[in-house]
């Protein structure tokens, strides 16, 4: 989605320098869980990790198959015009075509 990438405030200049120097990571036993330093520190914090997603949108009864189809340039103008959602009508008048239409098997 357009405007939610999120601008990191890391400075990768540093990591990278660090790194490279074998600098120790900053640590602060006040607010830190672990000791990134200490490598059995490290391996138990992760050892008990869990992930946590975030719940995403929610599965619809039926699904759509993402494909690719050439329209004319108008027919897309036309829908694209009537704002977002403009993909999902053209779900819907193609189901509305099929409805008055059914499928005649050779």
């Amino acid at each position: 989605m357009p405007g939610l990438k999120k601008i990191s405030q890391t400075e990768w200049g540093k990591v990278h320098r660090d790194v490279a120097t074998g600098a120790p990571i900053a640590y602060d036993p006040d607010t830190d869980l672990y000791d990134p330093n200490d490598p059995i520190q490290v391996a138990d914090f992760f050892a008990t990790a869990k992930i946590v997603r975030k719940p995403g949108r929610p599965k619809a009864e039926t699904t759509k198959i993402p494909t690719a189809i050439r329209l004319s340039s108008d027919v897309v103008e036309y829908f694209k015009s009537t704002g977002a959602g403009w993909q999902s009508r053209i779900d819907a008048a193609l189901r509305d075509w099929m409805s008055g239409h059914p499928l005649k098997r050779v």
